[in-house]
C-alpha cells in the first residue's frame, strides 16, 4: 500500500512504500533567512514528516542536500551536524545546484525506514 503525505495537486511532500519513506525537496519557509536559519528549518521540516510517517532520525538511509553556492557547506553541515543522530547517519550527497528560487540556500531531500 502506498501512503502521501501533505499532498497538492502538484506532488506529496513525502510518500511511503514498502516501509520506506521517500521526503521530497525540503525548503526554508523563510526565504530571506540565512544559511543556518534555512538549514534548521529544512531539517525541522524533515523531523516533522518523519514524525507524521511514524519514524525518526535515527532511522534515515539517505540524505540529499543541495546547495547554490558549495562554499556555504560547512555553514550548512554546522547545523546539519549538530541535528543528526551521530550512532545512526544515513548515505549522504551534497551538490551545488541552482535552486528554483534564488533566495533559498539550501534544499534537502531524505529518505528513511518506518
Amino acid at each position: 500500500m502506498i501512503k502521501r503525505f501533505q499532498s497538492g495537486s502538484r506532488m506529496s511532500q513525502a510518500v511511503a512504500f514498502n516501509g520506506v519513506l521517500h521526503i521530497a525537496g525540503q525548503v526554508a519557509d523563510n526565504r530571506k533567512g540565512g544559511l543556518e536559519e534555512q538549514t534548521r528549518d529544512v531539517l525541522a521540516k524533515i523531523d516533522a514528516l518523519l514524525a507524521e510517517a511514524g519514524t525518526d532520525k535515527s532511522k534515515l538511509l539517505a540524505v540529499n542536500v543541495f546547495l547554490p553556492a558549495i562554499v556555504d557547506f560547512d555553514g550548512m553541515n554546522s547545523v546539519y551536524d549538530k541535528w543528526i543522530d551521530p550512532a545512526n547517519p544515513p548515505a549522504r550527497a551534497c551538490t551545488e545546484a541552482r535552486l528554483a528560487d534564488p533566495d533559498l540556500r539550501v534544499e534537502m531531500t531524505a529518505v528513511a525506514a518506518i
